[in-house]
């Protein structure tokens, strides 16, 4: 419904073009609801929306401008060819990140891309502390945009997982980020083989509860999670991936037919076992690294630098614990790791950007035990075989 004052929507031509000359069932609404609810979004309000040709992309995005533009905001959207976690983004999607919006979305078929301006000279604030590869981590860190990006996101996962009670997530998800910012170390065991402990002394959590309303705010849509980065080289056990693994080859996540083991050393993933689910794993996590190889004689990237992202590709980064009641196993990472009663471990970059990677691979472990411990060595139980305390 267009809102009194608001001019007819510029994206109504873009929808009659979606074959069936409207929207998927349920679409219109859990649009709205993002635009709303999520991002909060305000006349006059410029917002950026980046996508691919894919259908389920492109549509998801129409919808959004057409939601947004309904409440008074300038939308533009912009289609590049679809890109992977190893790939650069267009020259002209970096570019309107750097024109500053005040929303930027991100619908993409599988990852934005790197920043080929930023890889090369990270950017830097004036009177503000930190540097960043990327221009859109770059604004975001820095409150000068708000934000939501969803890869590889579906329509029926979109429909299903958006319209959920954020007020209940919302309560969860702080919850357990004090428990995690407030520990020295975690502890996670699961009844599929997980058995493992790692630091997280000095680290904060976020959270990804569906609340963007701020500048400076962002996480996933579907959102629900609440996530930490582990601490530098330090974690050891056995992680045990009974759920879908995210990948670097291009195929987004899949199932295993049997669980991957993870072996841990100094918070680095050692070796790989579980049949032909491991050995892609194993090739995603060599095709990070060969991705950091590869930048030898790039300007900006002395040997230094990109030996320590080469190791990174095999570093702890991430402990997500989902939250979103309405997501189920799909074999799409951005549902998975939000599923009520699972935590996802990460593989690769991290999100305190003091271990830098060309990937990020999410796994899933299914109704874990997840046990936050204190510097004076106290236990304190956050959740219990899936089940948050």
């Amino acid at each position: 419904m267009v809102k009194p004052g608001a001019t007819a929507s510029p994206w109504k031509s873009m929808e009659k073009n979606l074959g069936s000359g409207r929207y998927p069932r349920g679409l219109k609404g859990a649009a709205q609801v993002a635009v709303e609810q999520v991002l909060a979004v305000k006349k006059k309000e410029r917002m950026v929306v980046i996508t691919n040709p894919e259908s389920d992309s492109l549509t998801i995005s129409s919808a959004l401008c057409d939601a947004a533009a309904a409440e008074g905001a300038d939308t533009c959207l912009l289609v590049q060819p679809r890109r992977t976690s190893l790939d650069t983004a267009s020259d002209a999607v970096i570019h309107a990140l750097r024109s500053a919006p005040d929303i930027v979305l991100s619908i993409s078929a599988d990852k934005m891309g790197k920043d080929r301006f930023g890889l090369e000279k990270a950017y830097r604030f004036k009177n503000t502390k930190g540097s960043w590869p990327h221009i859109f981590n770059a604004l975001l860190d820095t409150g000068r945009i708000r934000s939501f990006w969803s890869p590889s996101v579906t329509v029926d996962t979109f429909v299903r997982t958006v319209p959920v009670d954020y007020a209940r997530m919302a309560r969860d998800a702080r919850k357990i980020k004090r428990a995690l910012t407030s520990a020295d170390r975690v502890r996670i065991a699961a009844p599929g083989g997980t058995d493992i402990e790692f630091g997280l002394r000095g680290r904060t959590a976020f959270l990804d509860d569906g609340n963007f309303r701020k500048p400076g705010t962002g996480g996933n849509i579907p959102a629900g999670e609440a996530y930490i980065s582990p601490a530098l080289h330090d974690g050891a056990g056995v992680l045990v991936f009974d759920g879908s693994l995210a990948v670097a080859d291009g195929g987004g996540a899949f199932v295993p037919r049997k669980p991957v083991t993870c072996e841990v050393e100094g918070g680095f993933v050692t070796r790989v076992v579980g049949g032909a689910g491991a050995q892609r794993f194993e090739k995603s996590l060599q095709l990070g690294q060969r991705a950091a190889k590869k930048m030898k004689g790039t300007k900006g990237w002395p040997a230094k630098r990109i030996t320590q992202w080469e190791r990174n590709a095999r570093h702890l980064g991430e402990l997500g614990i989902g939250l979103n009641p309405a997501a189920r196993i799909t074999g799409n990472m951005l549902e998975d790791e939000k599923i009520l009663g699972t935590c996802h471990i990460a593989i690769g970059a991290n999100y305190d950007h003091d271990a830098d990677a060309f990937i990020h691979l999410d796994c899933i472990v299914k109704a874990p035990t997840i046990t936050a411990i204190s510097a004076a060595g106290r236990a304190r139980p956050i959740m219990e075989k899936g089940r948050i305390l």
